[in-house]
């Protein structure tokens, strides 16, 4: 079946055969949903936005590139973010996270992290519904406390644990860092001693083969890690890392 330039097909027919309620629900786009049906896309998603879905009679249709809400999808335990969208355009997410993603879990998305913007926009939310709000989960950019603070007055902030994790593992980095520099500034010092005594430089080596500075080098990777899944070589390593290197191990134990 070819619908590529029947714009005004009967929309029963349409309704029936693309099956109406997959592109309502479902993450499927036309395009996918045309390819599989041998048909034009374009034409699918004229045919739905303008004659399948209730798009034209939405009542959010004109702010809806600015912002959106769903005040029924409010719940007592929310998180809020910010995601880039198209063309980077950052967009501040408010989820339920009782809905875990799915169906009802989309609260607010709203353009632009300024937080007096996003508030006006917040404070549309029922007030009664927004003081019942316990618990809002947060990165830890001051303007996101500062929005969930006056948009929900009674909840307790809690910081996302991907980013206080991401803390941690730039700061053990950091340290391995600054003694990789350490490393090479005591090898260079070697070298130039070896030289003013007209010797040969022979870097000394761990029992892994490895210098100072390549053991330095070489453990980035294994310290993102948990040691269930080193390598052998690279569980050898960290062995000979933490002996050397007590402050990072037990930075490294605290990560986890």
């Amino acid at each position: 079946m070819e619908l590529g330039g029947k714009r005004h097909a009967d929309d029963r027919g349409i309704r029936a055969f693309f099956k109406k309620e997959r592109l309502d629900s479902s993450p499927v786009s036309c395009k996918s949903l045309a390819e599989n049906f041998h048909v034009n896309g374009k034409t699918l998603e004229h045919q739905y936005v303008f004659h399948l879905s209730s798009f034209l009679d939405w009542p959010q249709r004109p702010h809806a590139k600015d912002w959106i809400l769903f005040p029924e999808n409010l719940g007592t335990h929310l998180s809020i973010d910010e995601t880039a969208l198209s063309q980077g355009e950052l967009y501040t997410i408010l989820t339920n996270k009782t809905a875990k993603g799915k169906k009802g879990a989309l609260v607010a998305m709203i353009k632009g992290t300024d937080s007096e913007t996003v508030n006006t926009i917040l404070r549309q939310l029922p007030e009664n519904k927004r003081k019942k709000v316990e618990e809002v989960t947060l990165d830890m950019a001051a303007s996101m406390e500062k929005i969930v603070r006056r948009s929900f007055p009674k909840a307790q902030l809690v910081t996302d644990r991907f980013h206080v994790q991401k803390l941690v593992y730039d700061a053990v980095q950091e340290m391995r860092i600054s003694h990789r520099w350490d490393a090479i500034e005591q090898e260079n010092k070697e070298m130039e001693l070896s030289r003013e005594c007209k010797k040969v430089f022979i870097p000394h080596k761990l029992e892994n083969s490895d210098t100072e500075k390549q053991l330095l080098a070489r453990s980035r990777y294994l310290l993102f890690k948990g040691e269930d899944k080193w390598t052998v070589s690279q569980a050898h390593r960290a062995e000979i890392l933490f002996q050397r290197y007590p402050d990072l191990e037990k930075a490294y134990k605290l990560m986890k």
